[in-house]
């Protein structure tokens, strides 16, 4: 029987050397630290946009029940009332959490407007600044 013999000599079937493999991960590496601190900002950005239409939504929700029920839910009463049928809603399908999972704070009588509905930020504590910074329906523009 004869044997098959390749068309490639050995030397053709060889895998990529160390010295290209390191090449790749340096350019790799360069790329992902070129783009990363764009991604990272633009987090915090959306982050942002989102919790600020949440608190919109919420408002909306806020004064569709005072329409219905002639009164704004109390504090103790929360965002919750937002989902009771029995309200004569429900005017939200559930309560949302601000981005950074924690839940929204409702305050009627407000402090800073009529109602106030509003996120602690990232940090969860009142202040702050960039991502930390408190953001509520009296500050959203």
């Amino acid at each position: 029987m004869n044997a098959v013999r390749s068309n490639y000599p050995a030397a053709r079937m060889r895998g990529f050397t160390l010295i290209e493999v390191m090449v790749v991960v340096v350019i790799l590496g360069l790329l992902a630290a070129l783009v990363a601190p764009n991604i990272i900002g633009n987090v915090d950005k959306a982050a942002a946009a989102r919790a600020k239409q949440d608190i919109r939504s919420i408002e909306t929700a806020l004064k569709l029940y005072r329409m219905e029920n002639f009164r704004y839910p109390t504090t103790d009463e929360g965002l919750a009332a937002l989902v009771r049928p029995e309200e004569g809603g429900p005017f939200l399908d559930k309560v949302p959490s601000d981005p950074w999972d924690t839940p929204y704070q409702y305050r009627y009588p407000g402090t800073q407007a009529e109602i106030d509905v509003f996120t602690l930020g990232a940090d969860s504590q009142e202040g702050g600044e960039g991502v930390n910074a408190d953001l509520g329906n009296w500050n959203l523009d």
